[in-house]
């Protein structure tokens, strides 16, 4: 025996166990020598061969049947799904013994596809035919033909892009790569060097070269592509003329790889998808984002801020939401008979020095910024204008309203909005300029007799209303001006006065209008919480005008020590009158003794008289407001409005497309009213399948929540499909469906 020998039987290793899996702790499956035993509590319960499937399903099956074991468990020791063994409980049950026993091979009576026919396959998909189209020549299912299409690795190549031929005075060995165009491209089709969607760098190298303006979109085929469904917005998107708006307004952002229409679409679906500022970018892939662009990559912070900051220093955002409102008009213009419009209030936390205004929801003033929107009857927005220096709705209504003049044109409309705009004067002026108003009556009034209230009921806009209404005439400005004054009886007995200029109305209309202000009201809430509205895009500040009068601080400061000092007064007056009437008149029979007797109150009350006279006089001599450079030490600035502007204004057209999708799906989902944008939001959020083609992208979203959810998502992509729109710079097809549920 040699040396090696020995120390091999010196030291030779023990043989291992047997192969042991625990199914629970007192149940294990053992296998040696081709043999496995079932055995529990140390009694063998089943022993068959390594690959007899009927053995081995009766055994899983009696574990569980037994209560020896639960399905999850016996699924894990057996390496298989627990809805394998639910499988074989119900063939047992149904078919005993026998049933569990299947032949191997291809079940009988399933048509194959014949190998022979892969070619014919391939051929037909890159002629752009669907799978549904293929499967149909072919006699067998859809999804026998992805899943021969991914057994042949085969995967579309997107849409052929007509090539670019680049100028002359360009570098020689890229024209080399440049092909002459078969055909003259339509004027909205994008050009593009690269074939491989996923490898943009010939696109990126042109760009640099300052030779293309914005990359084409090359889509590639892909399974369970994340948040994908939030293709389903894009027709509604195109519909806004958003992309086409933006064309005419900013022109182009110059050679760029992400242009003007990547960038808008990219901020659009930013927006849907709830990543509500550009920071946000960093918590999301690149790649997955650039799939739904039709890019290798979606822009990340530093770039889209950089866009941003190009399209702001252009300073065309209001006139980039003139020609949004007006596309929104001539679709929506039934919708504008009554036009809301109230201020919202955006605090700022920063290190500026910014004008105050008053934040109803927090009850305080702060410094902030007022955006005024301006909505439709359903509670849609319009536009949205800045205020300047947080002025008040009095002075902001005649500017918006010459907006809307610009817009909407010459009918006549019906404004709506809060005590913020009561104004007399200014109800006279907007009647004279062809505006109705509706507002409510602010001010101490009296109180209207209880006989004239009558209680009104009707059905507005599908909705049962019933009010306890009182119709009046009442006239203001010392009877120059006549309004109508709509008063509602609650049941605690408040009275809620409405102020209008519309007679032609039932008085029930007239208070379902200025009750459904609250619209307005709940789409600054949802924006607040779903699209950060208050959110800051950027901290820049810009020069604001110095002369702009504002409050005078000194005055303010006299103003509180005179309330100060009329309070005192008060105090000093009401003590003095309880010790008149306790004043005993045999002791002090007259006034002369009464003040003796009370000599030091007397003098405090006319030491009081004197401080409120000489405050009087010293706020008289003070003017009420005063330029603001007087009062400000440093520079006067404004917050930057320009980038949030443009980004509000995008928002709003996202909230629109969202509202669009909910009112399509409203009629296949009847808890629309309730949550039908939360249906929306989770279709959007889903992952879907793209199949591309030449001529079309195929979508299919994953299966949301429940059944009766995925089956209002499918009407909604059937509804889409009646008049499918094409892809941004693309001829493809949009073509929508969703998976059923599992």
């Amino acid at each position: 025996m040699g040396e090696s020998e020995q120390q091999a039987a010196l030291f030779s290793c023990p043989r291992p166990p047997d192969a042991a899996v625990a199914i629970n702790d007192r149940c294990v499956i053992r296998t040696r020598d081709g043999h496995r035993v079932v055995v529990v509590s140390g009694v063998a319960l089943a022993q068959y061969l390594v690959g007899d499937r009927m053995a081995e399903a009766h055994a899983m099956v009696s574990l569980v049947e037994q209560g020896w074991a639960e399905q999850n468990d016996v699924a894990r020791a057996f390496g298989c799904s627990a809805r394998t063994v639910r499988r074989h409980q119900r063939r047992f049950e149904s078919g005993g013994l026998p049933a569990l026993g299947r032949p191997s091979g291809y079940p009988k009576g399933r048509k194959r596809l014949e190998r022979s026919r892969v070619k014919s396959v391939l051929r037909w998909k890159s002629e752009g035919l669907s799978n549904r189209e293929v499967a149909h020549r072919l006699g067998v299912s859809e999804k026998a033909v992805r899943k021969l299409l991914r057994q042949a690795g085969w995967v579309s190549a997107g849409p052929q892009q007509t090539r670019l031929a680049l100028p002359e005075s360009a570098d020689p060995n890229l024209s080399a790569l440049s092909t002459p165009a078969e055909t003259i491209p339509d004027e909205t089709m994008a050009l593009s060097l690269d074939t491989d969607p996923a490898d943009r760098r010939l696109d990126r190298l042109l760009a640099y070269l300052g030779l293309l303006e914005d990359a084409a979109p090359l889509f590639r085929s892909g399974l369970r592509v994340p948040r994908a469904g939030v293709l389903l917005a894009l027709p509604a998107l195109i519909e806004s003329g958003v992309l086409e708006s933006a064309q005419k307004v900013y022109g182009s952002l110059g050679p760029a790889f992400y242009g003007l229409r990547t960038t808008m679409l990219t901020l659009l679906l930013m927006a849907l998808l709830r990543i509500k500022r550009p920071e946000a970018l960093k918590e999301h892939s690149p790649d997955d984002l650039g799939r739904l662009l039709g890019l290798d990559r979606a822009p990340e912070v530093k770039t889209l801020r950089r866009k941003l900051s190009r399209l702001a220093a252009l300073g065309r955002a209001s006139q980039f939401g003139r020609a949004l409102a007006e596309r929104r008009v001539q679709a929506r213009g039934a919708a504008l008979g009554f036009l809301y419009m109230d201020g919202h209030v955006r605090v700022y936390h920063g290190k500026h020095r910014l004008p105050k205004a008053h934040a109803a929801r927090l009850r305080m003033a702060m410094p902030a910024t007022t955006d005024y929107w301006v909505n439709d009857a359903a509670g849609d927005p319009l536009f949205v204008v800045t205020a300047e220096a947080n002025a008040g709705l009095v002075k902001m209504l005649p500017e918006i309203l010459a907006e809307v003049r610009t817009v909407v044109g010459e009918r006549r409309l019906t404004v709506v909005f809060d005590r913020g705009g009561y104004s007399p004067r200014l109800f006279q002026r907007l009647i004279a300029e062809g505006f109705d108003l509706l507002t409510y009556r602010k001010g101490r009034l009296r109180r209207v007799a209880k006989a004239c209230f009558h209680e009104q009921a009707a059905v507005i806009e599908g909705r049962k209303i019933c009010y306890n209404l009182a119709d009046q005439g009442v006239r203001l400005l010392d009877g120059k001006l006549r309004l109508r004054q709509v008063t509602r009886l609650c049941d605690d007995g408040h009275q809620t006065a409405i102020l209008t200029s519309r007679r032609d109305l039932p008085a029930i209309e007239v208070a379902f209008r200025m009750f459904e202000r609250w619209r307005q009201e709940n789409f600054f809430k949802y924006l607040r919480e779903e699209y950060a509205l208050d959110a800051l895009v950027d901290y820049n500040v810009e020069p604001d005008d110095p002369a702009r009068d504002v409050p005078n601080p000194e005055r303010k400061a006299i103003v509180v020590k005179l309330r100060e000092a009329r309070a005192e007064l008060t105090r000093l007056q009401a003590e003095y009158g309880r010790a008149v009437a306790a004043n005993p008149e045999r002791l002090r029979p007259t006034v002369r003794g009464f003040k003796i007797a009370h000599g030091k109150l007397g003098q405090a009350l006319r030491a009081a008289m004197d401080k409120v006279a000489r405050l009087e006089a010293k706020r008289g001599a003070i003017p009420p407001r005063v330029p603001v450079g007087q009062v400000v030490s440093d520079d006067v600035i404004k917050l930057a409005p320009e980038r949030k502007l443009l980004t509000n204004l995008l928002k709003m057209i996202a909230y629109q497309a969202e509202t669009d999708l909910v009112r399509k799906v409203s009629s296949h989902y009847p808890r629309s009213e309730q949550d039908g944008r939360t249906l929306i939001h989770s279709a959007l959020q889903a992952a879907a399948d793209l199949e591309v083609s030449d001529t079309q992208i195929n979508i299919v979203l994953a299966p949301l929540s429940s059944p009766h959810r995925t089956r209002a998502i499918a009407a909604l992509c059937e509804e889409l499909n009646r008049a499918p729109g094409r892809f941004p710079g693309t001829r493809l097809r949009l073509h929508y469906a969703i998976a059923g549920p599992r």
